[in-house]
C-alpha cells in the first residue's frame, strides 16, 4: 500500500486527479472504475479542466461504474447515471458506447448483473477509484460482504439508508454494485477518504482485522492500492 496524506481536500482531488491524468496519459485506452458521492466530486471537476486544457483525452478511455441505487430511473435526479453525465461523462468527450453503467431499471437485475461481470471480464479494470462509507463499505459492498463477492443486488445497512435520507423523499433500501472480488481485481486502485467520519474505516484498513465486517479493510491484500487521505 502507498499511502499520501494531505492537508485537505482540495489538495487530495488535485493529487488524485495528477495520478488519473498520468495513468491516462500512459494508456490512452484506458478502463477505469468510477465511485460516486460526495468524495471524487474535487477530482472530476479537475479532471475536467484538465481536458478542457487540452492535457488529457477521453475518447478512449472506456469506463465502469461502482454501483446504481435499485429500483432507480435513468433520469431520476438522484441517480448515479445523472451523477456521472452531470459531473463528468457529459463535460469531457468520452464516447457514449465506451460508458458502462449498472441498470437501475434492469427487470432481471441477475442477468444485469451477470453481463457486467462479463462485460469487466472482457475488458479487465486498469484503475479503479474508491471512496469509502463510515461503515467501511466500499461500493455498496455493506458489513457482512464476502471477499469472493461480484456484482449484485445487494440490502443497503440501516446506517447507508439514514444517511440518505435527507437526499431523498425515500431513500432506497437496494442497490446493483460491483462486488469485493469484482474490485481487488482491479490492476490498480486508488482510494480516497476525507473526514473524521471515516476514521474507524480507515483504521481497519491501516492495521486493523481484515475481514467482513468492514469491507475497506479487504484493500489491504491488494497488490496495487494507493491510498490518499486527508
Amino acid at each position: 500500500m502507498e499511502i499520501i496524506k494531505v492537508k485537505n481536500y482540495k489538495e487530495m482531488s488535485r493529487v488524485a486527479s495528477e495520478i488519473v491524468v498520468g495513468e491516462m496519459l500512459k494508456k490512452g485506452d484506458i478502463v477505469i472504475g468510477f465511485a460516486t458521492g460526495a468524495t471524487p466530486l474535487g477530482l472530476y471537476r479537475n479532471l475536467v479542466k484538465a481536458y478542457k486544457k487540452g492535457e488529457v483525452d477521453f475518447s478512449k478511455v472506456k469506463s465502469f461504474n461502482l454501483d446504481e441505487y435499485y429500483p432507480m430511473k435513468g433520469g431520476d435526479k438522484n441517480s448515479y447515471r445523472r451523477y456521472m453525465f452531470r459531473n463528468l461523462f457529459g463535460r469531457v468527450n468520452i464516447k457514449r458506447g465506451n460508458v458502462n453503467l449498472l441498470d437501475g431499471e434492469a427487470r432481471d437485475f441477475g442477468k444485469e448483473c451477470l453481463d457486467y461481470e462479463k462485460a469487466i471480464k472482457k475488458s479487465p479494470i486498469d484503475l479503479q477509484i474508491l471512496g469509502v462509507g463510515a461503515n467501511g463499505h466500499i461500493g455498496f459492498n455493506e458489513p457482512g460482504s464476502l471477499k469472493s463477492s461480484r456484482t449484485r443486488l445487494v440490502d443497503l445497512s440501516d446506517d447507508t439508508v439514514k444517511r440518505n435520507s435527507g437526499i431523498f423523499w425515500k431513500a432506497p433500501r437496494k442497490a446493483l454494485t460491483m462486488g469485493i472480488g469484482t474490485i481487488l481485481s482491479s490492476k490498480k486502485i486508488i482510494l480516497l477518504a476525507s473526514g473524521k467520519a471515516k476514521a474507524r474505516a480507515i483504521g481497519r484498513l491501516m492495521k486493523g482485522k481484515v475481514g467482513a465486517d468492514c469491507p475497506v479493510s479487504f484493500l489491504r491484500k491488494h497488490k496495487n492500492l494507493l491510498f490518499i487521505s486527508c
